[in-house]
């Protein structure tokens, strides 16, 4: 009887501990990303593509995707959740003054932001926005194949491109570029036709602004950008480097 009752506690002691370690196990916070694809003028196909390629992103690489295309969770408390802020092709004039400062608040304290196409077409009127992006769009010409040349290859967002990476996208050319962007690859102009930026032109870079860092890509006009392993990965590493997770 008394082998009966030991066994009946040991029973119930391994099914504690079990159930603590399982519930230790989910309640590990994962580190946050917040995707926001509000458009206030033209509003690209792709994005309930990307927003589903960037959540499963998440699922592989143990980070929370939030999405919303609501501008009223920019309030410093909310943000502060996340790592890093994703614009996914926003456009327009997308927040109001006071969503605009708590965004500012995020980067500020240490917050990171990465862009994706157009991005770079928002906030025209916004000074503080473009320094953070590096740059506004211009122009596109039709979408055609490009060459993009990675010229800084150790940075990890572009250390496994080729050096002359051929894709199919819409090619932006910019304007108000920022001097403080580090450019990782430029857009080779004899490539394709109607790029206006010339033998300076672009495409991916990085900084560290205002406390945070921020990672742009041009590309991911296209549905078919989000089903590209290479392009996949160079984001994956943009938004890993805006959270720290890199060097």
């Amino acid at each position: 009887m008394k082998h009966i009752y030991l066994l009946l506690i040991l029973l119930c002691v391994t099914s504690v501990s079990f159930t603590s370690t399982a519930q230790t196990r989910r309640s590990t916070t994962r580190d946050a990303v917040l995707v926001f694809s509000k458009t206030a003028g033209f509003r690209h196909q792709s994005i309930p593509t990307g927003r589903t390629a960037l959540y499963q992103l998440g699922q592989k690489n143990n980070f929370r995707v939030d999405t919303t295309e609501d501008a009223s969770v920019f309030t410093y408390d909310n943000l502060r959740k996340y790592k890093t802020i994703v614009f996914l092709s926003t456009t327009g004039d997308i927040l109001n003054q006071e969503q605009q400062a708590a965004f500012e608040q995020y980067i500020q304290k240490g917050g990171g932001f990465v862009g994706i196409h157009a991005a770079a077409d928002t906030e025209y009127e916004w000074p503080w926005y473009n320094k953070l992006v590096g740059a506004y769009f211009l122009h596109h010409p039709k979408q055609q194949n490009a060459i993009i040349h990675v010229w800084n290859r150790e940075h990890p967002t572009v250390s496994f491109l080729p050096e002359r990476w051929k894709r199919f996208d819409e090619w932006y050319s910019y304007k108000s570029i920022q001097p403080g962007i580090k450019v990782l690859a430029t857009l080779d102009e004899s490539t394709y036709e109607g790029g206006r930026n010339g033998r300076n032109h672009p495409f991916i870079w990085y900084h560290e602004y205002d406390g945070g860092r921020a990672f742009y890509t041009g590309g991911g006009h296209t549905n078919e950008s989000f089903e590209e392993p290479l392009f996949m990965k160079h984001v994956l590493e943009g938004i890993k480097w805006t959270m720290k997770r890199t060097k």
